[in-house]
């Protein structure tokens, strides 16, 4: 049987309109388990730059939630330099705060949020670490991950990315537990207050012999590259060094 072409363009077009609505309505039906989902990858993102949980390890939702109380999330305002009331991560929404353009920078920065969420791991009322986000420019994709420092402001516990699209086997093992593992030890800043961490070309030694220095990514230059340049700028007077500066002489460090 022979079907005309105004037959066919209606069946066409009722048969998209039904799975547009199929579609809607499983998008809406699940927006809240996808905003649950979200909120524990980001979690477990910076469990894993805390090195709370192992890179890699699996952990369900009961462990991640367990974990995290006794970490605080706080807004802090990168203009001043200054931490604002806590805040609890579903009072505060990252993709509406404002931004403000980014000074001239090697990390492919154009604009920069105003106000970020970071996180302060506590133990006996103390602050023992802090988890900051860092952004920026790899190769092919911009990199979001999270750097755990300790609280002296300067040591670093460690370094993850939740979101990347590098090549896989080479800029992509960033998600590498065996690289992510050479972070731990390793210093931010000289002894001059400088930013000074670096992804170098070829390996580098252990955390005593190379404080400032970490393995270049075998055959992904312009990767490690970026995840220099994007620490360096977030380490800067244009990042967090106010706030880690005054961070250290409040004497919660």
């Amino acid at each position: 049987m022979q079907y005309s072409m105004k037959y066919i363009f209606g069946f066409a077009a009722a048969v998209c309109f039904v799975c547009s609505i199929l579609i809607s309505t499983a998008n809406v039906a699940l927006r809240e388990r996808q905003e649950v989902n979200k909120l524990l990858d980001k979690q477990k993102s910076v469990l894993q730059a805390a090195w709370l949980v192992q890179p890699g390890e699996k952990v369900d939702r009961a462990r991640v939630e367990e974990i995290f109380q006794n970490i605080r999330p706080r807004v802090l305002d990168v203009t001043t330099g200054q931490l604002l009331d806590a805040a609890g991560e579903d009072e505060f929404d990252e993709s509406k705060a404002p931004e403000m353009p980014a000074p001239d920078n090697n990390a492919g920065i154009r604009t920069m949020p105003e106000k970020v969420q970071i996180y302060e791991v506590m133990e006996d009322g103390r602050v023992t670490m802090l988890v900051l986000p860092i952004v920026g420019k790899g190769l092919w994709s911009t990199m979001k991950g999270f750097l755990a420092l300790d609280a002296d402001g300067r040591t670093i516990r460690g370094l993850t990315y939740y979101e990347q699209a590098e090549t896989p086997g080479l800029g992509g093992e960033v998600d590498n537990p065996r690289w992510k593992a050479l972070w731990p030890g390793r210093l931010a800043y000289d002894d001059a207050g400088k930013p000074a961490i670096q992804v170098i070309k070829g390996p580098a030694g252990t955390p005593e012999e190379a404080p400032y220095e970490v393995d270049g990514l075998s055959g992904a230059t312009l990767t490690s590259r970026g995840v220099t340049n994007m620490l360096q700028f977030w380490l800067g007077e244009n990042g967090y060094a106010p706030f880690l500066k005054s961070f250290g002489k409040s004497g919660r460090a």
